[in-house]
């Protein structure tokens, strides 16, 4: 029987491209984003395999209904990952409380909200895979970005405390930290790049493509935590031993370094 994957924040970025890798898989692909015409676009593109539901995965009214959609149509998905997300990098002073709240929407309550809906027919179902997509912010937060860290550490709460509760049942909640990433947020999010630590240049930056192949994999064969590329897991196992050493090389910033470039490892 073909499994289903359901995609949040699918239309661009490593969502579009993950939905694009588990079609080629054999995947029944599910769509889920706010942008109709990115969704259908993409959902054209992947053909008969993809469908695609718009849906603001914050409002959990919204997923409500997207749930009852996709169970009526699709049957209960195999696989679930939260790719939506947004903000900018900001101190707090210039960080307004409604630009705090969209952050928080996505990812963490759109992630909360899309799992909650369908939790407990994975629970019954003694099945299924939850893949948390997220930010090296969630374990090393850099200056000037306190919203976007805020919301990503949220996240990382969400697939800790996920993973006590699901201990011993056949749902798996995985998480996924990923280095800078060769996508549109960088376009959009004009200064950001400016912002980036110093040592950001010594890790390569990877394709959507790369994300996506990697995404696959998790799904396959879970795994409760993945960093990637390699360079940016030896970061993360030095934060864990001198977090001081970290906090301080994150705090020296170096507009003109240009990001590495590498063959692929995924």
């Amino acid at each position: 029987m073909k499994k289903t994957v359901l995609i949040t924040g699918a239309s661009s970025g490593v969502g579009a491209a993950a939905a694009r890798q588990f079609a080629g898989k054999g995947y029944h692909v599910i769509l889920v984003a706010r942008n109709e015409a990115h969704l259908s676009g993409i959902a054209k593109e992947i053909g008969p395999t993809a469908t695609w539901i718009a849906c603001d995965a914050s409002i959990g009214t919204s997923v409500e209904a997207m749930a009852r959609q996709v169970l009526n149509e699709a049957g209960l998905p195999d696989v679930i990952i939260h790719c939506a997300g947004l903000g900018q990098w900001k101190r707090i002073e210039d960080t307004p409380p409604e630009e705090a709240q969209l952050m928080i929407g996505a990812p963490y309550l759109a992630a909360y909200n899309v799992t909650q809906v369908f939790m407990r027919a994975m629970l019954e179902a003694n099945k299924g895979v939850i893949i948390h997509v997220n930010s090296p912010a969630c374990f090393m937060p850099w200056p000037s970005s306190v919203g976007y860290t805020a919301s990503r550490f949220a996240l990382r709460g969400l697939h800790e405390a996920l993973s006590q509760d699901l201990a011993g049942t056949g749902v798996k909640s995985c998480h996924v930290v990923f280095g800078r990433i060769d996508s549109e947020y960088f376009q959009h999010n004009e200064g950001v790049v400016d912002k980036m630590p110093a040592i950001a240049s010594t890790i390569r930056t990877i394709s959507v493509e790369e994300c996506g192949r990697l995404l696959v994999r998790v799904a396959e064969r879970p795994r409760r935590q993945v960093v990637y590329p390699f360079v940016l897991k030896a970061y993360y196992w030095s934060n864990a031993v001198v977090p001081w050493l970290t906090r301080w090389l994150l705090r020296i910033t170096s507009p003109a370094s240009t990001p590495v470039k590498e063959p692929s490892e995924a």
